[in-house]
């Protein structure tokens, strides 16, 4: 089944949910690994070394250090990762507001790493944006 492209499809119908636990980012040296301690929700290789996004807990066990602690939420909306816009407008929504966004795009759903303090705000305002997106819809 494909994802969905339509902008205003996607915004109406993303349904935003808060997943459990704080994630952080870290980030390993390339060519070493991680073990089966670490079962990362992310990780992405760049030229620096091995990102890995973990939850909190985890990390903290391995001595991993992180900058800033963040809660995932989840767009429940299967997108299409050729889908136009939808970060764009989620992310303007979200720092119109002071919050900041580290989207991660899966190949059902797209993911939002915000930072804690900021989780509850960030849902409340998706909520906005969606309802806003259904009003003006044609």
């Amino acid at each position: 089944m494909a994802g969905e492209t339509n902008l205003n499809q996607l915004l109406t119908s993303m349904q935003p949910v808060l997943m459990e636990g704080d994630y952080v980012f870290c980030s390993i040296p390339q060519g070493m690994g991680y073990g089966a301690a670490l079962n990362p929700v992310g990780c992405f290789k760049e030229e620096e070394g091995l990102t890995l996004i973990l939850p909190r807990q985890q990390a903290e066990a391995a001595s991993l250090p992180y900058s800033a602690v963040f809660a995932l939420i989840t767009l429940s909306v299967h997108s299409s990762l050729e889908a136009v816009g939808f970060l764009a407008a989620i992310a303007t929504k979200l720092a119109s507001h002071g919050i900041s966004v580290n989207p991660v795009s899966a190949f059902y759903h797209d993911h939002l790493f915000v930072p804690v303090a900021q989780a509850e705000t960030a849902i409340a305002l998706l909520h906005k944006l969606a309802a806003e997106s259904s009003t003006s819809s044609p």
